[in-house]
Formats: C-alpha cells, structure tokens, sequence
C-alpha cells in the first residue's frame, strides 16, 4: 500500500483516538496550552474590534496560537479535500434514506442533503429554526458552557476536571433528545 493510499483510508479507532489524545499532552508539555475551539472566535473580535468592551479586553496575542491553530484546520481541509477528495458520488446510508423519506429529504448532494441545507431552504420556517436558532443556539450553549465538545470533553475529561464531565454528558443528553425528540418535529414542518 502506497503512502497517499494509507493517508487517505479510513483509520482505526485504536490509532486515530491515541493520537488525537495524545494532542492534550503535547500542548500541556509543549507551552501549558489547552485545546479547544470556540475560544478562537472570541480572539479574533479582540484583535479586530475596539477595545471598549469588556469581554474583548485582554491579551488576545498570548493566544495567538489558537489562531494559526484554527487556520491550519481550515487549509488543512481544502487540502486534504483537494488531494483526497472523492470524485465518485457519496452513497447515503440506505436506512438513513428510508428514515428521511417521509419528511420529504430526498434530494442529498454527497452526505449533505440539499433539502435541508441550501439557499432555497434557508428562507423556509423549517430552515431558519435548523440553520439560526440552532447556530445560535450551539454558539450561546458554547458560550455558557465555557467551551466546545473538542475542549471539554477532550481537554477536560483527561484533566480529570468536574465541570468538563457534567458539561459532556449535557452535550450528550442534549444530542439525544435533539435528535429523537426535537429534530423530528422540526423536520415535519
């Protein structure tokens, strides 16, 4: 098996996780820095808006890291999609198919399906409540929770810290009940 062939396969668990985990002890060893997303965005308004505002007043330089960090994640994917990417179509899941039939999501554009998730659905009720309320509601409950899923129950859970614990099982048990109490509904509409 050649290189390009390896990179771009799926990876097991069993390697892919470790090293994944292994990220928390390399930025803890490498500069006492924690690992976590949604505070990037929080860098970026301190660093462009003005300094009048309180929550954007602090040192965001020491925290530039975090910047180049986030921006690696996003070239990295134009990357790895423009050198790895699927030329062929995506298959859906037939039983996902079969579940999204009767709230009439036929239509899916690789794994994205393009009656939930385009131009023309945005402006529909059932649009605005999935992509603004629950953006909204992801970056608020982000906000409150004092972090992301990457930082908590990544960087959280291996620092053995309680509140990182109670905040990935409310990630959890929100997900649950978002998706098989909530997102039915809202997809009936």
């Amino acid at each position: 098996m050649d290189l390009i062939n390896w990179i771009s396969s799926p990876w097991p668990w069993y390697v892919a996780g470790p090293l994944l985990g292994l990220t928390v002890p390399l930025l803890l060893i490498l500069g006492n820095k924690t690992f976590g997303i949604s505070s990037s965005l929080r860098h970026i308004c301190a660093s462009c808006f003005p300094k009048d505002i309180p929550f954007f007043t602090y040192n965001w330089k020491k925290e530039a890291w975090n910047l180049f960090f986030v921006a690696g994640i996003f070239f990295g994917g134009i990357i790895g999609s423009y050198i790895f990417g699927n030329a062929g179509q995506i298959q859906v899941e037939p039983a996902l198919a079969n579940d999204l039939a009767p709230y009439n999501i036929t239509n899916f554009n690789g794994m994205v399906p393009q009656d939930l998730f385009s131009w023309q659905s945005l402006f529909t009720l059932r649009g605005i409540i999935l992509m603004v309320v629950g953006g909204f509601l992801v970056g608020f409950g982000t906000r409150y929770a004092g972090g992301c899923t990457s930082g908590h129950s990544i960087m959280g859970l291996s620092n053995l810290q309680w509140p990182s614990l109670i905040a990935t099982i409310c990630f959890m048990a929100g997900g649950f009940f978002m998706a098989n109490i909530i997102l039915p509904f809202i997809l009936s509409l």
